[in-house]
């Protein structure tokens, strides 16, 4: 049994094609499965079998897939120990965020870690809930989100740091009739026009938690990603949108105020692949994190999260 071989398996299972397995490991298909069929053949037992045009995992080659997590996770265990006694956490640490919370934890996370000797490596990710875990097959740190759980969808079997509760407002235009308010109820909003979000995307479980509430279907006049875009939607009209706190641009003919009677808070957590959340360039990179998102939540007047900073701690 070689470790190579467990490692095919869990990227296969990972990623779900022998063609996306080649990509990503820079690869050609046929290399890929020839390497399948060695290990078939060193192992004595199928590995994979046939599925639609592809394949998929046998029962064996799932047990395998797993042997291959933590085969992987207990190597990065020693390289972190190795690193600890050098005194070096370096190298490079890649970051996939959605774009709004990229937006607050991207430039304080550089600013901490500008001597540390570690590469950041950023990429913006607009995706819905349940694909966050997926994108932790190419990147070393996923911040996703979820309004339901500090655990996105998507994500069993990987390691779940929670980042920081980032509360969800109501966004309107300043001369809007709610704006005289502090707040805004779910009775207040039920017969306004909105801007929301696809579906499946964490913001549209505001909305449905106002119909919920309510009983009363909402008048959704457009679906838009950018939250950019629906700031100057929302400035120039009557329209209502469920928009983040940290980041919404107001005091340009755009009021915030908070929801009442649903939940309207966003949990935003870091996401990783066991074995690299061992690392202990990462393990200092989810330090900064939770630093950062302190940082940006006592400036918006939200209790410190905490929890990211002793979780990461190692």
């Amino acid at each position: 049994m070689e470790a190579r071989h467990l490692d095919l398996l869990r990227e296969l299972a990972d990623r779900g094609s022998i063609t996306a397995v080649a990509a990503a490991t820079h690869r050609t298909p046929s290399a890929v499965s020839q390497q399948l069929r060695t290990a078939q053949r060193e192992l004595g037992t199928p590995l994979v079998e046939p599925h639609g045009r592809g394949v998929r995992l046998t029962d064996a080659g799932r047990l395998l897939a797993e042997g291959g997590v933590q085969v992987a996770a207990a190597l990065a265990e020693v390289q972190a120990r190795w690193d600890t006694f050098r005194h070096e956490p370096t190298g490079t640490v890649t970051l996939a965020a959605l774009p709004s919370a990229a937006t607050f934890l991207y430039p304080v996370l550089e600013r901490r870690l500008e001597e540390s000797g570690i590469e950041l490596r950023f990429t913006d990710a607009d995706v819905a809930e349940a694909e966050f875990g997926a994108l932790t097959a190419d990147h070393d740190v996923v911040v996703a989100h979820s309004l339901t759980s500090v655990r996105p969808a998507g994500t069993d079997g990987l390691d779940v740091v929670p980042v920081v509760d980032e509360p969800l407002d109501v966004a309107m235009a300043a001369g809007h009739r709610l704006a005289a308010q502090r707040t805004v109820s779910v009775e207040d909003v039920v017969g306004e026009a909105w801007i929301g979000v696809p579906r499946g995307y964490p913001f549209d479980t505001v909305l449905r938690g106002v119909e919920q509430a309510t009983g009363q279907r909402l008048d959704v006049r457009q679906r838009l990603v950018d939250n950019r875009l629906v700031e100057a939607l929302v400035a120039a009209s009557d329209r209502l949108a469920v928009l983040p706190r940290f980041t919404t641009t107001t005091g340009s003919g755009l009021t915030l105020r908070p929801l009442t009677g649903v939940p309207a808070v966003r949990h935003v957590s870091a996401v990783m692949r066991p074995d690299r959340a061992r690392r202990r360039a990462v393990r200092q990179v989810l330090r900064a994190i939770a630093g950062s998102a302190e940082e940006v939540a006592r400036a918006h007047g939200v209790p410190s999260p905490g929890s990211a900073a002793s979780a990461a701690h190692g």
